[in-house]
């Protein structure tokens, strides 16, 4: 599936905040003691373009997309001076 990513969460980063639940509750549920728990399933398109959101709303920087199991990661522009 190109272009296809999952949800990674920094168990130690998080501070069970909950935001990413809130912005995401299709796919990310909290625990009973208030941390996040994510499926396996590869994010595309619009659930996709909201995980990039919540990820960029994460307090703790905890959350990270990842290239999904078999896609090779991105390449990044070169950073010009």
């Amino acid at each position: 599936m190109p272009g296809a990513h999952s949800l990674g969460i920094d168990r130690i980063a998080c501070d069970g905040y909950g935001l990413c639940a809130e912005l995401l509750p299709e796919i990310v549920e909290l625990d009973e003691w208030g941390y996040p728990v994510v499926g396996s399933a590869p994010l595309t398109g619009e659930a996709l373009r909201h995980a990039r959101r919540a990820v960029a709303a994460c307090p703790a920087l905890a959350l990270r997309l990842d290239p999904a199991p078999g896609q090779a990661p991105g390449r990044q522009p070169a950073q010009r001076s």
